[in-house]
C-alpha cells in the first residue's frame, strides 16, 4: 500500500491535519462496501444539503443515525437477520435482487456542517444538513481610523 507524507505542507499551514485523516480513511476503505446502499448528496440552497441513501426493506427501527465529532454514522441492522435467514431457506428466489444486509455507511462533515433532521418515506432515507457558521467567524467589515488601536498614530 502507498502512504502519502503530507508533512511538508503542514509546515506552512495550520489546522490542515484533518486532510491526512481523511485521505488515509479514503485508502482503508474497501470498494465494494462503497457501493452499499446507494446514496445521493444534493446541495439544496447556498447552506443545505441532503443525502439520501436506498434502504429498501429497512424501517426507523433498523436504522441508526448518529454523528461523533465530524463523522456522520448510518447504519442499519435488521432486528431479525435470523428469523430472515429461516424464511430464506424455506423460500426459493429465481433471482435475489433486493439486499437486505446490514451496512455501515460514514461521511465525513465540514467544520460548521450540522445534522438538523432525517426522514424516512418509500425506502428512501433522508438526512438534512446545514452549514451554521458562527457569528464570530462571519465576513465582517472593519473600519479604518487615522489613530491607532495602540495610541499611536498610524503613519
Amino acid at each position: 500500500m502507498n502512504t502519502i507524507d503530507f508533512s511538508p505542507l503542514f509546515r506552512h499551514s495550520i489546522g490542515f491535519d484533518r486532510m491526512q485523516r481523511l485521505l488515509d480513511s479514503a485508502q482503508r476503505q474497501d470498494s465494494s462496501a462503497l457501493s452499499y446502499p446507494p446514496y445521493n448528496i444534493e446541495q439544496l440552497d447556498g447552506d443545505n444539503y441532503r443525502i439520501t441513501m436506498a434502504v429498501a426493506g429497512f424501517s426507523e427501527k433498523d436504522l441508526d443515525v448518529t454523528v461523533e465529532g465530524n463523522t456522520l454514522i448510518v447504519s442499519g441492522q435488521t432486528e431479525a437477520e435470523d428469523s430472515k435467514k429461516d424464511e430464506a431457506e424455506d423460500r426459493v428466489f429465481l433471482y435475489q435482487g433486493i439486499a437486505g444486509r446490514a451496512f455501515e455507511r460514514r461521511f465525513e462533515l465540514a467544520d460548521h456542517i450540522k445534522v438538523v433532521g432525517g426522514s424516512l418515506e418509500n425506502g428512501l432515507l433522508h438526512v438534512e444538513l446545514e452549514r451554521q457558521i458562527p457569528e464570530e467567524q462571519k465576513p465582517r467589515k472593519i473600519s479604518l481610523s487615522k489613530k491607532s488601536l495602540l495610541g499611536r498614530k498610524a503613519a
